[in-house]
């Protein structure tokens, strides 16, 4: 047994989605770990829920931002605020599992390398599904060439295939938790992505400083899969387009990066716009060709922008 409690702050940001958010909070009540502290995030909601938040659930810190500052930015509003020893980032369409707290501690406590880890991800489960189908149990790394990877259990039922911790190449935006000394050595998630692709460069970070990246499937979460951005199917295929062209530039080698964009653009693009036309995916078909262009024209604006550097 844990000879101490540190301190956990817990993350969450909230965009026109302030009842999903409580039930997020709700959650973290139920916890039996007691030394917390919850900051909500709101980013730039079209009705500010300042009163509704604190009058439901006073002891959590709520902040909020006038403009939509994605998903790294809304986070890192956040960490000038908190005070805890570990932070523990987790998306507001999550909910947690009784012991999820602990179960993630007991991972830096046996791994003094550890320095970001991962729940157990399952989607919300619906109607009397006997069974929790899984999202996440971790990642593959992303290959050089295709500039993809893979998630470990995605789509697969819980049978307990996943029941031991260990190390994985990529944590999960939806609930990772990380230590107050990595985060100032390594800095925060960069912001330039705005949407998808910032844990992954994140981890990449984390790695080259020296730490590792964990999943521990004793702790529990389920996510409630895409409630904002599966409404806006062109902003994701957006993002994801030009942010794995910039990720790639950040986290390869020349000659790994020359590959790749010998594949985005004999392959990756020709299959893309014939499946896209196939469809009749007009709309995903023009975001997705913003996309990589957008990536190639403000590349070399890219490459400038930097973490921001942020006491916590």
């Amino acid at each position: 047994m844990r000879m101490s409690e540190p301190k956990v702050s817990l993350i969450t940001v909230n965009y026109n989605q302030a009842e999903i958010t409580c039930a997020l909070l709700e959650s973290i009540r139920q916890q039996d770990y007691r030394n917390v502290e919850v900051i909500v995030v709101d980013n730039a909601s079209r009705e500010n829920p300042a009163a509704l938040f604190r009058e439901r659930f006073p002891e959590a810190v709520f902040l909020r931002s006038e403009q939509n500052l994605g998903f790294a930015g809304g986070n890192n509003l956040a960490l000038p605020h908190v005070s805890g020893d570990f932070l523990f980032f987790v998306n507001n369409d999550a909910e947690l599992t009784d012991g999820a707290i602990r179960h993630l501690l007991d991972i830096f406590e046996a791994h003094p390398k550890a320095g970001i880890v991962s729940p157990l991800i399952c989607y919300m489960p619906e109607g009397n599904a006997a069974t929790d189908l899984i999202q996440y149990a971790g990642m593959t790394a992303v290959h050089p060439l295709t500039g993809r990877n893979r998630t470990i259990g995605n789509k697969e039922p819980d049978r307990g295939q996943f029941s031991q911790p260990g190390q994985t190449a990529y944590a999960h935006g939806a609930a990772m938790m990380v230590t107050r000394h990595l985060l100032k050595q390594v800095g925060p998630m960069s912001e330039a992505f705005f949407l998808y692709y910032e844990e992954l460069d994140w981890c990449e970070r984390i790695r080259r400083a020296g730490w590792q990246v964990w999943v521990q499937p004793l702790a529990r979460i389920f996510h409630k899969e895409s409630l904002t951005v599966e409404k806006m199917g062109a902003l994701k295929t957006y993002y994801l387009t030009r942010n794995r062209v910039w990720f790639m530039r950040r986290n390869f080698g020349f000659i790994q990066r020359v590959g790749f964009q010998v594949f985005l653009w004999l392959v990756t693009v020709p299959k893309n716009v014939a499946l896209y036309a196939v469809r009749g995916e007009w709309t995903n078909l023009r975001a997705f060709l913003r996309g990589a262009t957008d990536a190639e024209v403000s590349s070399a604006r890219h490459e400038q922008v930097k973490s921001p550097v942020l006491e916590v």
